[in-house]
């Protein structure tokens, strides 16, 4: 295949990278899946799976439930998790404990 890029719009060539993009991160999304497959089916013929294999652990999908509220807002909650919310950063200077903020 031969492309002029001479002849080319700047668009039409943004447009063919990003198609190129996309079908270079398909093949690759499915090549990893082949060879996930081939590795999982292999760990199945010796009795085993994946994540007993590479000693990890199944992953649990979910939310993580709120842990903190804020006292002037009870309908502003935080996990506990990451960065601290300006809220709880201003409870925290004003006087209170983290244990005043607990749900």
């Amino acid at each position: 295949m031969n492309i002029d890029f001479d002849k080319m719009t700047l668009k039409e060539m943004r447009d063919l990278r990003a198609r190129l993009e996309r079908a270079i991160n398909s093949y690759e999304d499915r090549k990893r899946r082949e060879a996930l497959a081939a590795i999982e089916e292999a760990a199945r013929e010796h009795g085993f799976n994946l994540a007993e294999l590479t000693g990890g652990k199944p992953r649990r999908a979910g939310t993580v439930p709120p842990k903190y509220a804020n006292p002037e807002d009870p309908t502003m909650t935080w996990t506990g998790r990451g960065r601290k919310p300006r809220w709880v950063q201003e409870s925290l200077e004003s006087g209170r404990q983290m244990e005043d903020l607990l749900i």
